[in-house]
């Protein structure tokens, strides 16, 4: 009689932890909300773009004709991205931040696919977390790139036809990091690791850093450092 009770009483947790787990995977969602955000060029020659994001997925590439433009999707209204935007003189600032309190689980989406003028010089700056983020900058007019990575994935392509030196610096923790070298400029990269792996092609090793044979000869030069926690590095020329 004593087994027959816990086998009834083991049946019944058993039940309610199937239902919680039904209730998780099915959290209310909503309709998907889907945002345009679009920042007017002025007169702004230069600007300083910064994107900060912590889950989801994250798309920016090149072809705006203003100063910013895309879209956003995400499932619950209070998921809606803070978008924060200045012009002084020929001078641009914009700041976009994910909302605290995102988790995101069963259906729910969360999304930021934006495009950026090619014609402005552009230091950007991208804190991505354990989401994915496909970087496409190689037509824009790069200055500075800085990207801090958590445990997502980041694809990182500088593939284009620049006409200034510029910097790009990535760091990160248990993530992916994939960067796509530009071609017919100078390159000189330096690439730490923690527990992760670090594989760089196309570049010869010179000391404590990799460059290639245009390094320093070229009218153009990039200079790219990478470090990662226990993740693994990719640099592809």
């Amino acid at each position: 009689m004593v087994k027959r009770h816990r086998l009834f009483l083991a049946a019944i947790g058993a039940g309610l932890l199937a239902l919680t787990g039904c209730e998780f995977d099915h959290e209310p969602t909503g309709p998907l909300q889907q945002e345009p955000v679009a920042i007017d060029l002025g007169q702004a020659d230069h600007a300083n773009v910064e994107l900060d994001i912590g889950a989801g997925e994250l798309g920016v590439r090149g072809g705006a004709q203003k100063l910013l433009e895309g879209q956003f999707e995400y499932s619950l209204p209070e998921w809606k991205p803070q978008v924060h935007s200045s012009l002084t003189g020929s001078h641009a600032t914009v700041t976009i931040r994910e909302p605290e309190g995102i988790s995101l689980s069963g259906k729910r989406r969360y999304n930021w696919d934006l495009e950026l003028n090619d014609k402005v010089l552009l230091d950007l700056a991208l804190n991505c977390g354990a989401g994915q983020a496909r970087l496409d900058l190689g037509d824009l007019d790069l200055r500075n790139v800085t990207v801090h990575m958590g445990a997502g994935q980041v694809d990182l392509d500088l593939r284009g036809h620049p006409t200034r030196d510029y910097d790009v610096s990535v760091s990160g923790g248990v993530g992916q990091a994939t960067v796509h070298l530009p071609q017919g400029v100078g390159i000189r990269a330096e690439a730490h690791g923690g527990l992760g792996s670090i594989d760089v092609s196309g570049l010869e090793k010179r000391g404590d850093h990799y460059e290639n044979s245009l390094y320093d000869n070229a009218k153009v030069n990039m200079r790219l450092r990478v470090e990662g926690g226990i993740g693994e590095i990719r640099i592809i020329d």
